[in-house]
């Protein structure tokens, strides 16, 4: 029988085969609005003519049918359209351990960067872990080399198959960094990209051929994010390795991975802590990323969070073959990888803040007690795990506390507490006075009649009498160790474990 079909489409519609009549064509609406389920779709002869007298819409397609169409059923069968989704159980993520950590001494001087406590009784370790199981993604390895004895420590105990955590069949492996046989053997991680090649052989293992992604994350980042919208932008733009992004200020930009992109997201130039003119070469008209334009003045740079994903084979390539010299990820991998690799751009537009500094970890800590908060741990859809402690309940006499988080497990006593962080199991005695930006880790005393702020007091630390911590004098920097503390960026650091005398004032 003979039949026609007039279409009506707007700019950008996609277009899908069917069968319209012996053989013509049928056009669908936009992708977003074709179902994923196969559904046949069954239409008379009256449902047909009805359609035609309507008003035809713009970016509909109609099927109009001559008068030979008789009482016949006409039967057509939607398109089955099927976008890729990415799997968690195809991907794998590997948290770096993080170097020497010497911008955050002396907090890292027994310690690992992730295994620095913050938010009162979290580890900067539980971020990218509760990130990863929130996602669904159960294959992680952390990679350490420098004071990972107490990482080690928590990992085990916060992370593993028989305690609060169930990983199903996923599992959570510690690769530390190790010397073996030959030259090249001898040398330690020196750099996150050759960290990852001298375990390669892990990713070549058999029980890890099905790993088709792999995500590569930070240790030291405080941020909250769904890894597998990273991975859907990443298996959508058909990418090769795809770096999650954010706009940068020129305050700060000078200290992270920019980047230009084209049009479709791809990256087209890549430089690693620009300074001087090649930083103000790397400006970019910021509102393509949907910033407004007043604030693409304030963030005219796209900088990268240091979080990737890489396909697997890309992964093993680059690092095996087409740079086996190349030590970093963000100075070296990425920068030349865009050259011949589709290297894409994902926008992460919320809360990240790289805890690397002294001065960026104190603050992020003490943006906590803000109100509203600009990042809070309180969300039960997606919580961040850690250590379980089993303490009681804080118990708290005759005391004034404003803007401040009181972790469990402490006992304060006629003080008062404002816009800090106490840790878990401190203790406050009467008279002590904590007000404007001290910030307290884990486990320590403070004493009767002490005044401090812009502090941090680091585990174990114990604070006598009538001490006074305010830096009167402004210093920025300092270092006493003899008496335990250093001063950094004009904040006080108690050390771990330091006893502070009484009637000390610094």
């Amino acid at each position: 029988m003979d039949s026609s079909c007039s279409l009506a489409l707007r700019s950008g519609a996609s277009a899908f085969h069917g069968l319209c009549n012996e053989g013509a064509l049928f056009w669908g609406e936009s992708l977003k609005n074709v179902k994923r389920k196969n559904s046949n779709v069954r239409f008379s002869k009256n449902q047909w003519e009805d359609k035609r007298v309507r008003k035809a819409k713009p970016g509909v397609a109609y099927s109009v049918l001559t008068s030979d169409f008789d009482n016949e059923i006409l039967a057509l069968g939607s398109p089955i359209v099927e976008r890729p989704r990415a799997d968690p159980s195809n991907v794998a993520s590997i948290i770096l351990g993080g170097g020497a950590g010497t911008r955050l001494f002396p907090l890292t001087s027994k310690r690992a960067k992730p295994a620095v406590p913050i938010g009162g009784c979290y580890r900067l370790i539980d971020i990218p872990m509760s990130n990863c199981i929130n996602s669904g993604i159960k294959k992680i390895f952390i990679l350490t080399q420098f004071n990972s004895f107490s990482l080690n420590r928590h990992l085990a105990k916060t992370y593993n198959f028989g305690n609060n955590v169930n990983f199903g069949d996923g599992f959570v492996e510690v690769l530390a960094a190790t010397q073996t046989s030959g030259e090249a053997g001898k040398k330690w991680f020196q750099g996150t990209a050759d960290a990852v090649r001298q375990f390669i052989w892990v990713f070549e293992d058999a029980k890890n051929k099905n790993v088709e992604h792999v995500l590569i994350l930070s240790g030291d980042h405080l941020y909250r994010m769904d890894y597998m919208d990273f991975v859907q932008k990443h298996i959508d733009s058909n990418a090769d390795i795809t770096v999650s992004c954010i706009p940068m200020d020129d305050s700060r930009a000078s200290d992270y991975g920019l980047m230009k992109i084209n049009g479709t997201g791809r990256i087209v130039h890549f430089s690693e802590k620009p300074k001087g003119p090649d930083l103000k070469a790397m400006q970019v008209d910021t509102t393509v990323l949907g910033l407004s334009k007043q604030e693409a003045v304030q963030y005219p740079y796209i900088a990268s969070m240091g979080v990737y994903v890489f396909r697997t084979d890309v992964l093993l390539k680059l690092l095996t073959w087409s740079y086996p010299t190349c030590n970093d990820f963000g100075s070296e991998i990425i920068p030349s990888a865009v050259k011949d690799h589709n290297v894409q751009a994902y926008l992460f537009n919320d809360y990240w803040e790289d805890i690397g500094t002294i001065k960026s970890f104190f603050d992020a800590n003490l943006a906590l007690t803000e109100q509203p908060p600009k990042f809070e741990f309180y969300d039960p859809k997606t919580p961040f795990f850690t250590s379980p402690r089993f303490l009681p309940p804080t118990k708290v006499d005759k005391c004034r506390i404003v803007d401040a988080i009181i972790s469990h497990g402490c006992f304060l006593r006629e003080c008062s507490v404002q816009h800090s962080i106490v840790g878990v199991r401190s203790r406050l005695e009467a008279g002590v006075e904590i007000a404007s930006l001290i910030y307290a880790l884990t486990i320590y005393a403070v004493s009767m009649h002490v005044r401090s702020w812009n502090c941090i007091i680091d585990k174990n630390a114990k604070i006598g009498s009538d001490v006074v911590i305010t830096n009167g004098d402004g210093v920025e920097e300092a270092e006493r160790p003899e008496e335990g503390f250093y001063i950094r960026s004009g904040i006080t650091v108690i050390m771990k474990n330091a006893t502070i005398r009484d009637g000390t004032i610094i």
